[in-house]
Formats: C-alpha cells, sequence, structure tokens
C-alpha cells in the first residue's frame, strides 16, 4: 500500500489513517470520493463543451474578418435555423458575455475576448483534471483499504 500524503476534501489523509478506520468510514470516505470524481468529470465535459463553443465562435469570427462588405449569407438565429441576411460591417460584432447580453466590440476585440476564454477554461481544465486524479486516487486507495479489511474480517470469522 502507498504511504504518501492524499489529498482528501477534509484536509490530508495518508493511508495509515485509512488503514485505522473502520470498514463503513471507509466505505463512506470511498462512496464520497467516487461522488466526487463523478462530479469533477461532469465538470470537465462542460469545459469541454464550452470551450468547443467559443473556439467554433473564435472560427467564424475568422471566417466573417474575410468576407466583403456586401456579401450575402445565412445569419443563424438558433442552431438549426438560418435566415439570409447581407455583411453590412464586418469590424464590429456582438459578443455574447453570458445571461442574454451582448456587447458591440471590434473583430479584434472580439477574436481577443475568445482566445482569453478559451486560455482561462484550459486553465481551469487542467486543474479540474489534476484534482480528479487525486480524488480518485483516494478512491482507489480506500477500495483496497476496504478490501483488505474485508478479507481478514471474513479470514477472522
Amino acid at each position: 500500500m502507498a504511504t504518501g500524503r492524499v489529498g482528501g476534501s477534509a484536509g490530508v489523509i495518508r493511508a495509515p489513517e485509512m488503514e485505522r478506520m473502520g470498514v463503513e468510514q471507509l466505505r463512506s470516505l470511498k462512496e464520497q470520493t467516487d461522488l466526487e470524481v463523478n462530479l469533477l468529470q461532469d465538470g470537465l465535459a462542460k469545459i469541454r463543451t464550452a470551450a468547443s463553443r467559443l473556439e467554433s465562435a473564435a472560427a467564424a469570427l475568422h471566417d466573417l474578418s474575410l468576407r466583403p462588405h456586401g456579401k450575402k449569407l445565412l445569419v443563424p438565429l438558433t442552431a438549426s435555423l438560418y435566415v439570409p441576411g447581407t455583411l453590412d460591417d464586418a469590424d464590429k460584432v456582438l459578443v455574447d458575455v453570458g445571461t442574454g447580453y451582448f456587447i458591440e466590440k471590434t473583430m479584434a476585440e472580439g477574436k481577443d475576448y475568445c482566445e482569453r476564454k478559451i486560455n482561462l477554461l484550459k486553465s481551469n481544465f487542467d486543474e479540474l483534471v489534476e484534482m480528479a486524479s487525486k480524488k480518485k486516487s483516494i478512491a482507489d486507495e480506500a477500495g483496497l483499504v476496504l478490501q483488505a479489511k474485508l478479507r481478514q474480517a471474513s479470514a477472522s470469522s
């Protein structure tokens, strides 16, 4: 068994401390850490989705900047509904900043906004991956200690 420090939700839990825990405490610890790992994985999926949308938006801004003024195009109203339109001014864009608010920005500011958000999401993603890895190791260690205790209890009865 590992004897290093393992980060826990209520501080640091060491493998020897797990070995002193009772069977119910270990089950509870394993269930809690498994739940936390699942929540972190859900968060990772949401971050991936948001980053993908922002990357699509950045690509759309790039494509839009290459089109000439007066060019006819289809404007998306929803994910599946487009209406015909004409490109009037590609230097100004509306950026969705959340909760139904839009801000008018220049094309460069819009691209910069997307890049900053993508970098922030990637940073958060890396932190969540590290945290999920630590939680997973706690759950695995608790599972191993629990199995050993259950084998020991069944052998002694």
